[in-house]
Protein backbone atom coordinates (compact mmCIF):
# COMPACT_ATOMS: atom_id res chain seq x y z
CA UNK A 1 0.00 0.00 0.00
CA UNK A 2 0.97 3.83 -0.77
CA UNK A 3 0.65 6.17 1.41
CA UNK A 4 0.57 9.96 0.67
CA UNK A 5 0.74 13.06 3.08
CA UNK A 6 -2.49 15.25 2.81
CA UNK A 7 -1.03 18.99 2.22
CA UNK A 8 1.54 20.11 4.63
CA UNK A 9 -0.29 18.13 7.73
CA UNK A 10 1.72 15.42 8.66
CA UNK A 11 -1.12 12.71 8.15
CA UNK A 12 0.03 10.15 6.39
CA UNK A 13 -2.97 8.31 4.50
CA UNK A 14 -2.96 5.03 2.81
CA UNK A 15 -3.21 5.98 -1.31
CA UNK A 16 -7.25 4.43 -0.98
CA UNK A 17 -9.59 5.22 1.96
CA UNK A 18 -13.07 3.00 2.89
CA UNK A 19 -16.03 4.76 2.13
CA UNK A 20 -18.95 4.49 4.95
CA UNK A 21 -22.17 6.39 3.64
CA UNK A 22 -23.89 3.46 3.42
CA UNK A 23 -23.55 1.84 6.97
CA UNK A 24 -26.57 2.06 8.50
CA UNK A 25 -28.65 1.77 5.50
CA UNK A 26 -27.35 -0.62 3.36
CA UNK A 27 -24.50 -2.22 5.38
CA UNK A 28 -25.21 -3.85 8.70
CA UNK A 29 -22.90 -2.27 11.76
CA UNK A 30 -21.48 -6.06 11.71
CA UNK A 31 -20.44 -5.57 7.90
CA UNK A 32 -19.24 -2.23 8.60
CA UNK A 33 -16.71 -3.31 11.35
CA UNK A 34 -15.98 -6.33 9.14
CA UNK A 35 -14.91 -3.64 6.58
CA UNK A 36 -12.73 -2.03 8.74
CA UNK A 37 -11.07 -4.92 10.03
CA UNK A 38 -10.27 -6.41 6.71
CA UNK A 39 -8.98 -2.96 5.11
CA UNK A 40 -6.65 -2.43 7.82
CA UNK A 41 -5.31 -5.95 7.52
CA UNK A 42 -4.69 -4.99 3.67
CA UNK A 43 -2.94 -1.89 4.54
CA UNK A 44 -5.78 0.80 4.61
CA UNK A 45 -5.39 3.02 7.59
CA UNK A 46 -8.24 6.15 6.52
CA UNK A 47 -11.58 6.05 6.60
CA UNK A 48 -14.10 8.73 5.75
CA UNK A 49 -17.87 9.27 7.02
CA UNK A 50 -19.81 12.44 7.80
CA UNK A 51 -22.72 13.50 10.25
CA UNK A 52 -25.14 13.15 7.70
CA UNK A 53 -24.76 9.14 6.99
CA UNK A 54 -26.04 6.91 5.96
CA UNK A 55 -27.78 7.93 2.34
CA UNK A 56 -29.44 6.24 -0.30
CA UNK A 57 -31.46 7.47 0.99
CA UNK A 58 -30.43 10.34 3.97
CA UNK A 59 -33.44 10.45 6.44
CA UNK A 60 -33.75 12.67 9.81
CA UNK A 61 -34.07 8.91 11.84
CA UNK A 62 -31.06 7.78 10.41
CA UNK A 63 -28.73 10.70 10.18
CA UNK A 64 -24.95 10.11 11.99
CA UNK A 65 -25.96 6.51 12.44
CA UNK A 66 -22.96 5.78 10.50
CA UNK A 67 -20.50 7.98 12.54
CA UNK A 68 -22.08 5.69 15.92
CA UNK A 69 -21.16 2.62 13.83
CA UNK A 70 -17.38 3.52 13.33
CA UNK A 71 -17.80 4.70 16.76
CA UNK A 72 -18.34 1.40 18.06
CA UNK A 73 -15.61 -0.39 16.38
CA UNK A 74 -13.26 1.54 17.71
CA UNK A 75 -14.93 1.14 21.47
CA UNK A 76 -14.86 -2.60 20.95
CA UNK A 77 -11.48 -3.06 18.72
CA UNK A 78 -9.41 -0.71 20.75
CA UNK A 79 -7.44 0.36 17.87
CA UNK A 80 -8.09 4.49 17.63
CA UNK A 81 -4.50 4.99 16.99
CA UNK A 82 -4.84 2.35 13.54
CA UNK A 83 -6.95 4.21 12.01
CA UNK A 84 -6.90 8.31 10.74
CA UNK A 85 -11.03 9.52 10.41
CA UNK A 86 -12.12 12.11 8.27
CA UNK A 87 -15.71 13.43 9.31
CA UNK A 88 -17.74 16.45 7.46
CA UNK A 89 -19.85 19.03 9.33
CA UNK A 90 -22.79 19.70 6.64
CA UNK A 91 -23.69 22.59 4.67
CA UNK A 92 -26.50 24.50 4.07
CA UNK A 93 -30.00 23.19 2.61
CA UNK A 94 -29.60 19.63 3.73
CA UNK A 95 -32.61 19.37 5.82
CA UNK A 96 -31.87 15.99 7.75
CA UNK A 97 -29.19 18.13 9.85
CA UNK A 98 -30.13 20.89 12.02
CA UNK A 99 -32.56 21.64 9.21
CA UNK A 100 -30.63 22.64 6.99
CA UNK A 101 -28.57 25.68 9.02
CA UNK A 102 -25.39 27.48 7.18
CA UNK A 103 -21.77 26.10 8.22
CA UNK A 104 -20.59 28.97 11.04
CA UNK A 105 -19.11 28.44 14.58
CA UNK A 106 -22.57 27.73 16.23
CA UNK A 107 -23.45 24.93 13.79
CA UNK A 108 -19.52 23.78 14.08
CA UNK A 109 -19.74 23.44 17.67
CA UNK A 110 -22.96 21.53 17.65
CA UNK A 111 -21.83 19.67 14.98
CA UNK A 112 -18.10 18.59 16.08
CA UNK A 113 -18.84 17.86 19.61
CA UNK A 114 -21.81 15.44 17.99
CA UNK A 115 -18.98 13.51 15.79
CA UNK A 116 -16.76 13.00 18.66
CA UNK A 117 -19.88 11.60 20.77
CA UNK A 118 -20.46 9.31 18.24
CA UNK A 119 -17.59 8.24 17.08
CA UNK A 120 -16.19 8.02 20.79
CA UNK A 121 -12.76 9.55 20.37
CA UNK A 122 -11.49 12.83 21.62
CA UNK A 123 -10.06 14.09 18.11
CA UNK A 124 -10.73 13.92 14.73
CA UNK A 125 -7.74 13.71 12.20
CA UNK A 126 -9.36 15.46 9.14
CA UNK A 127 -12.16 17.95 9.83
CA UNK A 128 -14.23 18.45 6.43
CA UNK A 129 -17.15 21.18 5.59
CA UNK A 130 -18.99 19.09 2.90
CA UNK A 131 -20.13 21.73 1.08
CA UNK A 132 -19.86 25.59 0.90
CA UNK A 133 -22.41 27.64 1.96
CA UNK A 134 -22.83 29.81 -1.25
CA UNK A 135 -23.42 26.96 -3.05
CA UNK A 136 -21.81 24.12 -5.18
CA UNK A 137 -21.66 23.41 -9.09
CA UNK A 138 -21.11 19.29 -7.35
CA UNK A 139 -23.86 16.85 -7.53
CA UNK A 140 -25.15 17.60 -11.48
CA UNK A 141 -25.87 21.66 -10.39
CA UNK A 142 -23.10 22.62 -13.07
CA UNK A 143 -25.27 22.15 -15.90
CA UNK A 144 -27.49 25.63 -14.06
CA UNK A 145 -24.12 26.93 -11.81
CA UNK A 146 -24.37 30.54 -11.82
CA UNK A 147 -22.46 32.83 -9.16
CA UNK A 148 -22.96 35.86 -10.65
CA UNK A 149 -25.14 36.44 -7.13
CA UNK A 150 -22.94 36.57 -4.67
CA UNK A 151 -21.73 38.05 -1.76
CA UNK A 152 -18.19 38.35 -2.10
CA UNK A 153 -17.58 40.18 1.13
CA UNK A 154 -19.91 37.94 2.85
CA UNK A 155 -18.21 34.84 1.76
CA UNK A 156 -14.95 36.09 2.58
CA UNK A 157 -15.87 36.91 6.18
CA UNK A 158 -17.62 33.42 6.09
CA UNK A 159 -14.62 31.75 5.47
CA UNK A 160 -12.76 34.09 8.25
CA UNK A 161 -14.87 32.67 10.57
CA UNK A 162 -14.74 29.27 9.70
CA UNK A 163 -10.92 29.53 9.59
CA UNK A 164 -10.89 31.19 12.95
CA UNK A 165 -13.64 28.60 14.80
CA UNK A 166 -11.11 25.27 13.48
CA UNK A 167 -8.08 27.00 14.19
CA UNK A 168 -8.95 26.78 17.75
CA UNK A 169 -10.20 23.50 17.96
CA UNK A 170 -6.66 22.13 16.34
CA UNK A 171 -5.21 24.18 19.04
CA UNK A 172 -7.65 22.54 21.65
CA UNK A 173 -6.29 19.38 20.19
CA UNK A 174 -10.06 18.42 19.01
CA UNK A 175 -9.35 18.39 15.44
CA UNK A 176 -5.84 17.79 13.58
CA UNK A 177 -6.17 19.11 10.53
CA UNK A 178 -8.86 20.43 8.07
CA UNK A 179 -10.37 19.86 4.53
CA UNK A 180 -12.83 21.29 1.84
CA UNK A 181 -15.38 19.33 -0.08
CA UNK A 182 -17.38 19.98 -2.94
CA UNK A 183 -15.53 23.04 -3.18
CA UNK A 184 -14.39 25.20 -6.45
CA UNK A 185 -10.69 26.60 -7.27
CA UNK A 186 -11.95 30.32 -6.31
CA UNK A 187 -13.09 29.04 -2.77
CA UNK A 188 -10.04 27.03 -2.51
CA UNK A 189 -7.85 29.57 -3.30
CA UNK A 190 -9.72 32.15 -0.16
CA UNK A 191 -9.67 29.76 2.41
CA UNK A 192 -5.98 29.35 1.73
CA UNK A 193 -4.96 32.96 1.19
CA UNK A 194 -7.13 34.05 4.60
CA UNK A 195 -5.34 31.47 6.53
CA UNK A 196 -2.40 32.75 5.28
CA UNK A 197 -2.92 35.83 5.99
CA UNK A 198 -4.61 35.25 9.65
CA UNK A 199 -2.31 32.34 10.78
CA UNK A 200 -5.18 30.51 10.76
CA UNK A 201 -4.85 26.47 10.16
CA UNK A 202 -4.63 25.58 6.51
CA UNK A 203 -6.67 23.53 4.30
CA UNK A 204 -4.36 20.34 3.28
CA UNK A 205 -7.40 18.48 1.11
CA UNK A 206 -10.59 19.16 -1.26
CA UNK A 207 -12.96 15.88 -1.35
CA UNK A 208 -14.73 16.26 -4.61
CA UNK A 209 -16.07 14.04 -7.04
CA UNK A 210 -13.62 12.32 -9.38
CA UNK A 211 -13.54 9.25 -11.82
CA UNK A 212 -13.01 8.88 -15.76
CA UNK A 213 -16.81 10.12 -15.91
CA UNK A 214 -16.57 13.52 -13.83
CA UNK A 215 -12.85 15.02 -14.39
CA UNK A 216 -13.45 18.80 -13.28
CA UNK A 217 -10.84 18.53 -11.50
CA UNK A 218 -8.27 17.99 -13.99
CA UNK A 219 -8.14 21.79 -14.71
CA UNK A 220 -8.29 24.57 -12.60
CA UNK A 221 -8.35 22.51 -8.62
CA UNK A 222 -5.08 20.41 -10.47
CA UNK A 223 -3.07 23.33 -10.91
CA UNK A 224 -4.37 24.36 -7.13
CA UNK A 225 -3.67 21.43 -5.70
CA UNK A 226 0.11 21.12 -7.43
CA UNK A 227 0.73 25.57 -6.75
CA UNK A 228 -0.22 25.05 -3.27
CA UNK A 229 0.14 21.87 -2.09
CA UNK A 230 -3.41 20.91 -1.51
CA UNK A 231 -4.45 17.26 -2.17
CA UNK A 232 -7.84 15.70 -3.73
CA UNK A 233 -9.45 12.69 -1.70
CA UNK A 234 -11.78 11.77 -4.35
CA UNK A 235 -15.22 10.40 -4.26
CA UNK A 236 -17.17 8.32 -6.41
CA UNK A 237 -14.11 6.73 -8.27
CA UNK A 238 -17.22 4.08 -9.83
CA UNK A 239 -19.52 7.00 -10.46
CA UNK A 240 -21.72 5.42 -7.72
CA UNK A 241 -21.35 1.34 -9.53
CA UNK A 242 -21.97 2.77 -13.38
CA UNK A 243 -17.93 1.84 -14.27
CA UNK A 244 -18.46 -1.63 -12.96
CA UNK A 245 -20.48 -2.74 -15.97
CA UNK A 246 -23.14 -3.65 -13.54
CA UNK A 247 -25.90 -1.47 -15.09
CA UNK A 248 -25.08 -2.04 -18.66
CA UNK A 249 -28.53 -3.42 -21.42
CA UNK A 250 -30.61 -2.33 -18.35
CA UNK A 251 -29.53 -4.14 -15.77
CA UNK A 252 -30.69 -3.08 -11.92
CA UNK A 253 -29.56 -5.76 -9.44
CA UNK A 254 -31.48 -6.26 -6.12
CA UNK A 255 -29.90 -4.08 -3.46
CA UNK A 256 -28.20 -1.66 -5.96
CA UNK A 257 -27.64 1.42 -5.89
CA UNK A 258 -29.57 2.15 -8.51
CA UNK A 259 -32.63 0.56 -7.05
CA UNK A 260 -32.57 2.41 -4.49
CA UNK A 261 -31.81 5.79 -6.14
CA UNK A 262 -32.97 6.09 -9.52
CA UNK A 263 -31.05 8.02 -11.94
CA UNK A 264 -27.77 8.16 -9.81
CA UNK A 265 -28.47 11.78 -8.76
CA UNK A 266 -28.26 12.43 -12.20
CA UNK A 267 -25.21 9.88 -13.24
CA UNK A 268 -27.59 7.60 -14.84
CA UNK A 269 -28.39 8.46 -18.48
CA UNK A 270 -27.54 7.37 -22.29
CA UNK A 271 -24.49 9.34 -22.80
CA UNK A 272 -23.07 8.00 -19.31
CA UNK A 273 -23.96 4.41 -20.43
CA UNK A 274 -22.46 4.62 -23.99
CA UNK A 275 -18.63 5.78 -22.04
CA UNK A 276 -18.76 3.24 -19.60
CA UNK A 277 -19.02 0.99 -22.70
CA UNK A 278 -16.28 2.41 -24.29
CA UNK A 279 -14.44 2.06 -20.73
CA UNK A 280 -15.25 -1.56 -20.49
CA UNK A 281 -14.09 -2.71 -23.50
CA UNK A 282 -10.81 -0.98 -22.64
CA UNK A 283 -11.01 -3.05 -19.73
CA UNK A 284 -11.68 -6.46 -21.75
CA UNK A 285 -9.21 -5.70 -24.12
CA UNK A 286 -6.65 -5.67 -21.80
CA UNK A 287 -7.99 -8.36 -19.75
CA UNK A 288 -8.20 -5.97 -16.64
CA UNK A 289 -11.36 -5.91 -14.08
CA UNK A 290 -13.49 -2.80 -14.95
CA UNK A 291 -13.19 -1.70 -11.17
CA UNK A 292 -9.51 -1.94 -11.42
CA UNK A 293 -8.76 -0.12 -14.45
CA UNK A 294 -11.07 2.63 -12.95
CA UNK A 295 -9.59 2.94 -9.35
CA UNK A 296 -5.97 2.61 -10.82
CA UNK A 297 -6.83 5.51 -13.12
CA UNK A 298 -7.29 7.72 -10.26
CA UNK A 299 -4.42 6.46 -8.35
CA UNK A 300 -1.87 7.65 -11.11
CA UNK A 301 -3.13 10.86 -10.96
CA UNK A 302 -0.39 13.54 -9.46
CA UNK A 303 -2.83 15.46 -7.26
CA UNK A 304 -4.31 12.38 -5.58
CA UNK A 305 -3.87 12.24 -1.47
CA UNK A 306 -6.84 9.04 -1.30
CA UNK A 307 -9.29 7.45 -3.43
CA UNK A 308 -12.27 6.65 -1.34
CA UNK A 309 -14.28 3.65 -2.28
CA UNK A 310 -17.27 2.20 -0.92
CA UNK A 311 -18.40 -1.39 -0.84
CA UNK A 312 -21.85 -2.76 0.40
CA UNK A 313 -20.80 -6.87 0.44
CA UNK A 314 -17.97 -8.30 1.65
CA UNK A 315 -17.78 -9.84 -1.88
CA UNK A 316 -17.09 -6.11 -3.73
CA UNK A 317 -14.77 -5.40 -0.94
CA UNK A 318 -12.62 -8.21 -1.50
CA UNK A 319 -13.06 -7.70 -5.29
CA UNK A 320 -11.97 -4.01 -4.79
CA UNK A 321 -8.64 -4.65 -2.36
CA UNK A 322 -7.24 -7.90 -4.87
CA UNK A 323 -6.81 -5.26 -7.50
CA UNK A 324 -5.27 -2.03 -5.65
CA UNK A 325 -1.58 -2.89 -6.75
CA UNK A 326 -3.15 -2.36 -10.52
CA UNK A 327 -0.94 0.06 -12.38
CA UNK A 328 -1.59 1.30 -16.10
CA UNK A 329 0.44 1.61 -19.01
CA UNK A 330 0.70 4.73 -20.84
CA UNK A 331 -0.75 3.06 -23.96
CA UNK A 332 -3.74 2.34 -21.30
CA UNK A 333 -4.11 5.97 -20.12
CA UNK A 334 -3.98 7.11 -24.33
CA UNK A 335 -6.97 5.12 -24.67
CA UNK A 336 -8.84 6.11 -21.58
CA UNK A 337 -7.60 9.93 -22.59
CA UNK A 338 -9.40 9.25 -25.86
CA UNK A 339 -12.45 7.82 -24.52
CA UNK A 340 -12.79 10.99 -22.33
CA UNK A 341 -12.18 13.48 -25.73
CA UNK A 342 -15.22 11.40 -27.28
CA UNK A 343 -17.27 11.37 -23.71
CA UNK A 344 -15.77 14.53 -21.61
CA UNK A 345 -18.70 15.50 -19.43
CA UNK A 346 -21.79 12.66 -19.68
CA UNK A 347 -22.99 12.96 -15.98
Amino acid sequence: MKFNKLGQSDLEVSSYCLGSMTWGEATSEDDGHWQLDFSIENGINFVDTAEMYPTNPLRKETAGNTEKIIGNWINKRKKRDDIIIATKVVGIGNKTVRNGQAINKSTMEEALTNSLKKLKTDYIDLYQLHWPNRGSYHFRQNWNYNPIHQDTKKIKQDIFDILDFLSKKVTEGKIRTIGLSNETAWGTMQFLKIANENNFERVVSIQNEYSLLCRFYDTDLAEVSHNENVSLLAYSPLAAGLLTGKYQDGKVPDNSRLQASPGLMGRFNQRSLLAVQNYLSIAKKYEINPVHLALAYCDQKPFMGSIIFGATTKEQLKTIINGLDTKLSTEVLNELDKVHREFPFPI
